[in-house]
């Protein structure tokens, strides 16, 4: 089950969340907005919604590795990467090894 849309999500934690739940089906997905944690540091860009931490438990991952996990859920994001999403923390899982 994915975790409710939260209605106070920016644009693109919703954009990410119709990209990933249209490419995973996941049974769990959480989006957090980290970007103020982040405000000041080199790089950072002056506008909100630009690190993230996502945690996402779908079937689609059975029998892959952790590189090609990875690669799966930035080619769903493909169009928001580098541009709108400046770092992305990845916590991925099937359902069977969901801890």
């Amino acid at each position: 089950m994915t975790s409710p849309s939260d209605n106070n999500e920016g644009p693109v934690t919703r954009l990410m969340r119709e990209r990933l739940e249209a490419a995973f089906s996941p049974e769990t997905l959480v989006i957090e907005d980290d970007s103020n944690k982040h405000a000041g540091h080199a790089g950072h860009p002056r506008r909100s919604e630009s690190h993230f931490t996502v945690t996402l438990v779908s079937q689609a991952f059975e029998n892959e590795s952790r590189i090609s996990r990875e690669r799966m859920v930035q080619k769903a994001l493909s169009d928001l990467l580098p541009d709108r999403i400046h770092a992305l923390r990845l916590k991925l899982d099937t359902p069977l090894r969901q801890e």
